[in-house]
């Protein structure tokens, strides 16, 4: 592959059109960088040339700032990685150039690339450009005069919401806005764009620096009530987050004292935030979430994937329902089989309601719903089975059930048919027993709502060919799901490393603990609600029959509370009913219900697990690392056994299946963060005084004491691995 670089070809019209080369989106690497500023300074010193147009190569301006570049400052510690580009190459080359500048803008102008274009006299763009400075879900601002030149291009309300949501608009917005000159055709853009620079140089189209403009910005009082109010909504959208706040710092600075100090101030703030712990891990799992596409001897032994045209969910439930739902939303056509009328025509209206959601909420449009609709047919038996490409099964789950609907679709289906179980919990070796096709046999584990949340566990077997394996990663794209592949073992990844964190909480509690103090504290650190609210709204029966599943497989670390069975025997079944630890009315927010109180005393009772009958003295910080340690040791041993391929595939997951906050860089790079060390000694002073559950995994021990962080690779010599077989 061709090293980044930039190129200039001066025309027979005395215009240098200068070209960004960094495939696939023209990231503005170093090299970019540099060869910016080399083309830019001989431009400007050539007789021949009265006008500049930038442009990016392959139909796409600029993606932005090589992430990359963030990486290597992350693992040096060393920021002079980060080159000045705002003053040096924005504002003193392109900006104060002697010669006019447009920009010629198609694809996509996303971060420093739109960065750069303001930087020019005037931007011209192909339709459909998307353009945004996405930088905040990095943890950062934008860092090449971005908070300075926007407002002052669109309005100071437009562009804070362009920044602190992430959320790019398109080129035609952008031309009624006034941050895009003029719209032409693809075809026709070089040449427009030559000839509006050729006019800027000749004075017949204004010569317009926008740091220095103001007429759109408001006076002083108007634009302190508009940063006022972005305060206030930044602390609800991101109460954890450094990222937000500074960038309205930075922005407030330049309208009190002028573009150029803010300028300043912006590239010394986004040198500070690239070093915080919440960009480290923003970046981290933005690259985790790429990662987990590459697998060893799946990805990489020049295997095709085949095309999934038509895939058989069997049963209609809530997550048979949902998958249905987000396979027939991506066109892909699905025969939903249920045993009776009355279930099928259950499930279809479910799956009707899911699609009209998403109309309701703007993701789908009324004839994509339509579409979508008009793919899905019911089913009763497997006449129809004959000629898909997958099946589903999403039934209750039961071992004797689940072996005999796999022994008879293996005889219905074709032999490329996948056959894949949407099971949570049990081993797969056990359902696919009674057939003699294991190596089609796949775990396709959909979080619920199942078209919504956007991990797919990937469960192979030792025998699931690699085939099936990309098949399935492929479709999972397809659907827009993040597809991470993980070993057989109960509760696979996500399930298998979390389950500590419901019997922690039902631990603490029983030591005396507050159950709304647990729920507050959780959600400050940022997931989005606490262990009882959720379990609350994934109802009590399942809280039952996953915790028998992990009482069984780890009897040596669970806590079996009283507290579950007393809430159901008192006609609680947490959303469902509207009484669980919180009331639910329709319209208003759940609220504690006092009146649970008194079921619980009656749990710590039978439990009488209190130090000398009274409860614990505890901080707040204690509770939340007594609650989240025990799943990072639970994560040890999911990494110890490699039921996942990395941590950072841990990472993801819990990202994704499990909401853990993005910010904090999944589970693993979190506990790094904390420090190994700590985990450890925490853990082992809690198992001294509160038993086994606490107690530290050999993993972990081996980590701390040896000061090797717990994502570090395992030594050829660990233990074999589940997910690579």
């Amino acid at each position: 592959m061709a090293k980044p670089h930039v190129t200039m070809e001066v025309g027979n019209d005395g215009v240098a059109v200068v070209t960004l080369i960094n495939p696939p989106v023209n990231a503005l690497a170093i090299p970019i960088i540099s060869g910016l500023k080399e083309k830019f300074d001989e431009a400007t010193r050539r007789n021949d040339v009265k006008a500049i147009v930038l442009t990016g190569k392959g139909g796409r301006f600029s993606g932005g700032f090589d992430i990359n570049v963030f990486q290597k400052v992350h693992a040096t510690g060393d920021i002079s990685h980060v080159p000045d580009v705002s003053i040096e190459l924005v504002i003193n080359t392109i900006e104060d150039c002697k010669k006019p500048v447009v920009a010629a803008v198609e694809g996509l102008a996303l971060g420093g690339g739109l960065e750069l274009a303001m930087g020019c006299h005037a931007r011209i763009a192909a339709p459909k450009t998307q353009l945004g400075l996405p930088e905040l879900s990095l943890g950062v601002i934008p860092g090449f005069g971005g908070t300075q030149r926007l407002p002052r291009l669109l309005g100071l309300t437009k562009a804070i919401e362009i920044m602190l949501l992430s959320k790019p608009i398109m080129s035609e917005e952008g031309k009624k806005l006034g941050l895009i000159d003029a719209i032409v055709p693809s075809q026709e853009l070089l040449k427009v764009s030559r000839q509006w620079a050729l006019d800027i140089s000749e004075r017949r189209k204004p010569w317009l620096r926008s740091l220095h403009r103001t007429d759109k910005i408001g006076s002083l009082s108007e634009s302190r009530d508009v940063l006022k109010a972005a305060r206030q909504q930044a602390k609800k959208i991101a109460p954890n987050m450094p990222q937000h706040q500074a960038c309205l710092d930075v922005i407030e600075e330049g309208i009190i004292h002028g573009g150029y100090n803010g300028v300043l101030k912006e590239a010394k703030v986004f040198k500070e935030l690239v070093l915080t712990e919440t960009a480290k891990g923003l970046v981290h799992i933005f690259f985790a979430q790429r990662m987990t596409s590459k697998i060893p001897n799946v990805t990489d032994v020049g295997l095709k994937p085949r095309h999934i045209k038509k895939v058989a969910v069997i049963g209609g439930g809530l997550m048979g329902s949902g998958i249905a739902t987000a396979f027939i939303v991506n066109n892909i056509h699905v025969v939903l089989k249920e045993i009776n009328s009355e279930y099928l025509q259950k499930g279809t209206k479910t799956i009707e309601a899911n699609v009209r959601s998403l109309v309701t909420r703007g993701k789908l449009t009324r004839d994509k719903a339509d579409k979508a609709l008009s793919m899905l047919k019911g089913a009763l038996d497997y006449s129809d089975f004959k000629d898909v490409d997958m099946v589903i099964e999403a039934v209750i789950e039961s071992v004797p059930l689940k072996q005999k609907i796999f022994s008879e679709i293996e005889k219905i289906c074709p032999p490329h048919c996948i056959l894949a179980t949407n099971t949570s919990t049990i081993d797969l070796n056990l359902v696919g027993e009674k057939t003699s096709s294991q190596d089609r046999i796949i775990g396709a584990h959909f979080f619920s709502p199942a078209h919504i949340m956007p991990l797919l566990e990937i469960v192979r077997t030792e025998k699931t060919s690699a085939q099936a394996i990309l098949d399935l990663m492929t479709v999972g794209k397809t659907i827009k799901k993040a597809p991470v592949v993980v070993g057989n073992c109960t509760g696979f990844a996500v399930n298998r490393a979390f389950f500590p964190y419901a019997q922690s909480a039902q631990l603490l509690v029983h030591l005396g603990v507050d159950v709304f103090r647990i729920d507050r504290l959780i959600s400050s650190f940022g997931l989005p609600m606490g262990p009882f609210q959720l379990q609350d709204l994934s109802g009590y029966g399942v809280a039952v029959a996953v915790g028998k599943e992990f009482a069984n497989a780890f009897p040596d670390r669970t806590f079996q509370t009283p507290l579950v069975d007393l809430l159901i025997k008192n006609g609680r079944n947490g959303k469902n009913n509207g009484k669980g630890y919180y009331i639910y009315e329709k319209g208003s927010r759940p609220r504690p219900d006092p009146s649970v109180l008194p079921i619980i005393e009656e749990s710590r009772r039978l439990a009488n697990i209190m130090p000398n009958g009274k409860p614990i003295n505890i901080t707040d910080k204690e509770i939340v690392e007594m609650i989240l340690f025990p799943v990072v040791n639970e994560a040890c041993r999911v990494l110890d056994e490699g039921v996942v391929v990395r941590a950072s595939d841990l990472d993801t997951a819990s990202v994704l299946g499990m909401s853990f906050p993005s910010y904090r860089g999944g589970i693993v790079f979190w506990a790094d963060l904390v420090g190994p060390k700590h985990v450890y000694d925490s853990l082992k002073k809690w198992s001294q005084r509160f038993g086994n559950f606490y107690k530290p995994s050999k993993f972990l021990e081996e980590r701390a004491t040896g000061g090797i962080p717990l994502s570090a690779p395992a030594s050829s010599s660990s233990s074999g691995s589940r997910s690579r077989m």
